[in-house]
């Protein structure tokens, strides 16, 4: 890449303090970076600035220190006929809806862009996986090396040349033996420990590098990627109408509602498609069930995970989220994959009687309040829980917004942040909730506002019930007219969220003018909490290494798409 002289900062005025008041003025914030932007793209949900490979660390720096933009929530990676594309979707913490799209145009021939990571952290894992599959390089990259595949891969599976049936050459020797006797380095102090990937404290195929002086951590790698299923080259082969959706079930697989909003949400956004009221709150009430099923799984393995408790909690969480998955098997037909969601609103109405449907969500809700009496005598007020979990796994909230954290890893670092109330979608602007918070940047307020989600996703529901209840019955439209076969206007392109069980689901789409998406690029809140690990277990003991694993409430499904 070419050198380019270092420039002054333009210094900020201070007509651009409203930036961080009021909507987003396109005109300003194009005065404001007048002598980066090289010009406009469009996008749908944002506007968008083509810029130069090698100012990407300045403007970033100057969006973020100067307009607030602190939040790299995705960068998605893409090759055209004629170039690459790396995309930096940027918004802000504490007003989600400033949204902005950087687009670094790269040529074919030398694809290589400035790293993001100086700036977010957050970059390090993004470029390693946009490198990786896509083939883009990030000069100035601290580690710059496959993340989802085997270093003896050869080719990037997105790129528009890859041959999907050409053998794989592996390098290592064939007969080479894996497990080397031990050794020892006379200028080193420390000793290598892997933990997994067949472990179950590392909740699924999750290896973990640890670096131990003595029994302290000194480093932790996260080696993900052995659950890899190509779910972006997949939905890439799909229709919109109707093969996109269901892929969606097997990313987070524990909570899969809100990912079958994701897709729909930006489908269309794509597409301009409305979805009747009536299929907003029939949205509004599975997904808070969906969270409910994420939630009560969380809290049960990670008291597996920090003191052994397999007998009681355990054993309550999944008696708690059975009674919720006989709801939802009721309302959509399915108890894992569901595929309730449709483009324009959702397959079907509640189930007949209605009477009886109601019934059953009403007992349930009904008993939650003493069910959660007793998750918190038997986990928050457990001694042997507490020091487990208090003052352990801290994660600031400084770091964790550079590492991209968002749902409950993010909230127990006191970021109030959810995409539900503000970027909102679906029903929730209409109902009375809260978003929970806490102060404690540790493992304790994580699990802490995982139990007080449970009762705000009750009270949802719970308003969303009433509602139903009381709809006319001419009135119930659960879809709107959407065309049987859906094709986009070609070169329209996206980016739209949703707040998941484990934080910001998001979903880049591109159309080519086909019923197939040119690229469909998912952005997992797993991946990004993951990321932070590290952070959180340097300096810890193993045994608080596993309760910040346990408490990120990672799926491999959804890290390693």
């Amino acid at each position: 890449m070419s050198e380019t002289p270092q420039r002054e900062r333009p210094s900020i005025e201070p007509e651009y303090d409203h930036l961080r008041e009021d909507g987003v003025d396109e005109a300003e914030l194009e005065s404001l970076l007048s002598e980066y932007i090289l010009r406009r793209d469009e996008h749908e949900n944002a506007p968008a600035f083509v810029i130069r490979p090698d100012d990407v660390q300045e403007v970033l720096t100057l969006l973020r220190d100067e307009a607030g933009f602190d939040h790299l929530s995705c960068i998605t990676p893409q090759e055209y006929e004629d170039r690459y594309e790396s995309i930096l979707h940027v918004t802000k913490y504490d007003r989600r809806t400033h949204e902005l799209s950087l687009v670094v145009q790269l040529p074919t021939n030398d694809p290589v862009c400035q790293t993001a990571e100086p700036v977010f952290r957050t970059a390090d894992w993004h470029e390693r996986e946009a490198y990786d599959l896509v083939g883009i390089e990030y000069e100035g990259h601290p580690d710059l090396r496959r993340i989802l595949l085997p270093e003896s891969w050869q080719g990037h599976p997105l790129a528009l040349d890859y041959d999907p049936d050409k053998p794989q050459v592996v390098r290592y020797a064939e007969h080479a033996n894996p497990l080397q006797p031990d050794h020892r380095e006379s200028e080193s102090d420390t000793m290598l420990l892997n933990i997994g990937p067949h472990h179950p404290a590392t909740h699924g195929v999750l290896h973990l590098r640890t670096i131990l002086d003595g029994e302290t951590v000194a480093d932790v790698d996260p080696d993900v990627g052995y659950l890899h299923r190509c779910e972006e080259q997949m939905c890439q082969q799909g229709t919109y109408r109707y093969q996109i959706i269901p892929y969606s079930n097997r990313w987070d697989y524990t909570a899969n509602l809100p990912n079958e909003w994701a897709v729909a949400r930006a489908i269309e956004d794509l597409a301009d498609l409305e979805v009747p009221e009536y299929a907003q709150v029939l949205r509004t009430m599975a997904t808070e069930f969906g969270r409910m099923l994420g939630h009560f799984l969380a809290l049960g393995t990670f008291a597996l995970d920090v003191y052994g408790e397999f007998t009681a909690i355990f054993q309550y969480a999944f008696r708690d989220r059975e009674v919720v998955q006989d709801i939802l098997e009721d309302l959509t037909g399915q108890r894992m994959m569901f595929y309730y969601f449709r483009l324009g609103g959702v397959a079907w109405d509640l189930p007949a009687p209605r009477e009886e449907f109601f019934e059953k969500c009403r007992d349930f809700l009904d008993e939650l309040p003493a069910k959660m009496d007793e998750y918190h005598d038997l986990i928050v007020g457990n001694e042997i829980f507490q020091v487990r979990t208090v003052e352990t796994g801290i994660l600031e909230p400084d770091v964790a917004k550079s590492y991209g954290c968002t749902g409950p890893v993010a909230r127990g670092s006191g970021i109030d942040y959810d995409l539900r109330r503000d970027d909102p979608y679906g029903y929730y602007e209409q109902l009375d909730w809260d978003v929970v918070t806490e102060d404690g940047c540790d493992n304790h307020a994580r699990v802490l506002v995982r139990l007080q989600e449970v009762e705000e996703s009750a009270k949802i529901i719970e308003q969303c019930l009433d509602l139903l209840e009381d709809w006319p019955e001419d009135e119930r439209t659960v879809q709107s007219n959407v065309p049987r076969t859906l094709k986009p206007d070609a070169d329209t392109e996206t980016y739209r969220a949703v707040e998941s069980a484990k934080g910001e689901l998001g979903i880049y789409v591109r159309s080519d003018g086909t019923n197939t998406p040119a690229r469909f690029k998912i952005r997992s809140p797993c991946y990004h909490n993951l990321s932070a690990l590290p952070e959180m277990a340097e300096g810890e003991y193993i045994p608080d290494l596993i309760a910040s694993l346990g408490s990120l409430d990672i799926v491999l499904g959804s890290v390693d798409r």
